[in-house]
């Protein structure tokens, strides 16, 4: 974990111009600068930055914020990994507090995994240019696919050899634990207790995380083996869940930004063939089913996508399951069918970015156009499978989040199947109804449990405080507070503070709705209250709406009467105070729990234990006290 003194010190250093400046040609204009924003296409610039605030903003699509807002937008970074790359570039030095023996583990293994696919990677790459064997029959293959050579260096293609120990004794060599190599899948233990490649003799294609780390491979056989799959992948590990990784997703996402729509395929090869032919914004998901974790991957970066299907009718009918699940995140779906014959491999290879986009732009359609025409055929003039088709149709529409968008699409299905539009809306009001009468418990005790929680009183330690916590962060998340760092009064925003407060003195929310907002909150550069007001999920909506109610609240035109330097000092003083009653909470809690421990090993005739706990529990008290005295020595 960073120390608090530590991420203080990144936040006061980053100036926002020169960290958008690493990415965006800035021109001076008065008192700030401006430049083309990164996040969406335009021609005249928009994208403001104020070195005197601190923060960016675009005014065409919104984005922007701090330095290390910025940085989590545009690298996709985490909050903490967001402090770490301005740490690396302001050449701070990390000061991290001190981890328990089981978060060190954790740590460990997974850095030893990430270590393991990296000297992989290295071994794949190095056979394939450097061996015969490589040369002869990855090359070989890699050269029948029309893959250049830019290409297989910028996808780290590799090959490995077709022996059944030569990467795990070249890893052992290297100082890698079996078990590492075992846990990431790398390598099989076999009977004989040794150790197997489970790639052996095939093309490797590696898969980066969003922050461009090997997490996984996926290898190609090139013989005809009886008994053998085509691609066997890495299992799922510490470092590598298959539901939330998209294969090019590293490479894509500065292009979907930019481009404001993704393409979606099927294969390693489609996506690879597709950058080669100058179309960056493409994803791939690597033959698996979607999930709905790929899918928010995606719509972090755009809500355009435009999924590629092939001539492959069975292939069509086995995926469309995926187009109503894009919908129900509220993604803005299209369709394009390529020319029989054609996948989008093989038709990337045949023409340029120009072609290709043209191409696109003139045949996709909206997912209705492509559900009738495909299932419409089966159909025929059967009225009862007229009707099935539909009935389909509705289905999708009822997933649907956005009620404007659905009230577009339901027009246009009247519209193709001659019907009236009050019909469609009674169907999809049905179908909705249905769908929330019929929800399992397993999704009634996700996220949300609040009604279970509240029920049986059953809420976690420091529950109010965490809720006003989220209060603050809905209704003020971006607004700056003021706030004391090295002898001198500093600004950050609302939610910088809570989340590096919480991160820094590791005391993480235990709320499950709590935990969600606030990651998504750190994800977001815009307005949070609308973006939560306006969440996908619900229940999230309503949580959120009654976070925003306050009947205490001040009115809006005391607000606009506020001078803003009261603002300012009222907004800080309440956050601090809000932020010291969470820590106060968790402590008295402490507390407690520390002489129930006390109790029980004094029973127990554990002596030493009982000395080790009245130490911790001194040192709870004091904290409690100080906490106290900032407080108003509150009890």
């Amino acid at each position: 974990m960073i120390d608090r003194t530590t991420v203080q010190k990144i936040l006061d250093t980053a100036r926002i111009e020169e960290v958008v400046g690493d990415f965006v040609t800035l021109k001076r204009r008065g008192v700030n600068y401006i430049g083309l924003c990164p996040f969406h296409n335009e021609k005249t610039p928009s994208f403001t930055v104020s070195p005197a605030k601190n923060i960016c903003h675009c005014f065409g699509c919104g984005k922007g914020g701090s330095p290390v807002n910025f940085i989590m937008e545009h690298e996709n970074l985490s909050y903490v990994d967001a402090l770490r790359y301005l740490a690396k570039k302001y050449r701070i030095e990390i000061v991290e507090k001190e981890l328990t023996k089981e978060e060190m583990d954790k740590r460990n293994d997974r850095e030893n995994m990430l270590a393991a696919n990296k000297f992989a990677l290295e071994f794949f790459e190095n056979t394939l240019n450097d061996t015969d064997e490589g040369r002869n029959i990855g090359m070989a293959y890699f050269r029948e696919r029309g893959f250049r050579d830019d290409t297989i260096k910028k996808f780290c293609l590799g090959y490995s050899p077709d022996s059944f120990e030569a990467l795990g004794k070249a890893a052992t060599k290297a100082g890698f634990s079996r078990k590492t190599l075992v846990d990431v899948g790398l390598c099989i233990e076999n009977q004989r207790g040794g150790l197997t490649d489970r790639f052996r003799g095939r093309v490797m294609f590696p898969v980066h995380s969003i922050s461009g780390q090997i997490v996984a491979f996926g290898g190609r056989v090139l013989k005809k083996t009886e008994n053998t799959g085509k691609y066997v992948n890495s299992p799922e590990s510490e470092i590598y869940h298959k539901s939330n990784e998209l294969y090019g997703l590293y490479f894509a996402k500065n292009a979907i930004q930019r481009n404001d729509v993704c393409y979606l395929v099927e294969g390693y090869a489609d996506v690879i063939s597709m950058h080669q032919a100058g179309i960056e914004n493409v994803v791939a998901s690597s033959g698996t089913s979607l999930t709905t974790g790929q899918i928010r991957l995606i719509h972090r970066f755009t809500s355009n996508i435009i999924v590629l299907y092939d001539g492959d009718a069975a292939g069509i009918h086995a995926s469309i399951r995926g187009i109503d699940m894009l919908l129900s995140e509220g993604m803005q779906v299209e369709v394009l069918l390529l020319p029989d014959g054609e996948d989008p491999d093989s038709f990337a290879r045949s023409q340029d970015s120009t072609q290709f986009v043209d191409f696109i732009n003139r045949n996709k359609t909206n997912f209705i156009s492509f559900k009738t025409n495909l299932l419409l055929s089966e159909a025929g003039n059967d009225p009862i499978k007229r009707a099935s088709l539909i009935g389909d149709i509705v289905d999708s529409i009822s997933v649907i989040p956005d009620k404007i968008q659905q009230a577009i699409y339901i027009r246009e299905c009247a519209s193709k199947f001659s019907m009236r539009e009050e019909v469609l809306v009674q169907e999809v009001a049905k179908r909705q109804k249905s769908k929330i009468s019929g929800e399992t418990q397993a999704t009634q005790n996700s996220i949300l449990e609040k009604q279970t929680i509240e029920q049986h009183n059953a809420y976690p330690v420091a529950y109010k405080e965490e809720r006003q916590l989220l209060r603050y962060i809905i209704r003020h998340g971006l607004e700056p507070i003021e706030i004391q760092s090295n002898g001198e009064t500093v600004q950050i925003s609302v939610l910088d503070y809570i989340a590096g407060s919480i991160e820094a003195d590791d005391i993480p929310l235990q709320y499950p709705i709590h935990i969600q907002m606030l990651e998504e909150a750190l994800q977001q550069d815009g307005d949070l209250r609308s973006y939560f007001l306006n969440h996908p999920d619900v229940t999230i909506q309503n949580y959120a709406f009654s976070l925003s109610e306050d009947k205490y609240e001040k009115s809006a035109l005391y607000e606009t009467k506020e001078r803003e330097s009261e603002r300012l000092n009222r907004l800080s003083g309440e956050v601090r105070t809000i932020m010291f009653e969470y820590r106060f909470a968790l402590v008295k809690e402490r507390c407690a729990e520390l002489r129930r421990e006390i109790e029980t090993a004094s029973t127990a005739g554990q002596t030493d234990r009982v000395d080790e706990l009245l130490q911790e529990l001194k040192e709870a008290t004091e904290e409690r006290k100080q906490i106290s005295a900032v407080l108003g020595n509150r009890k």
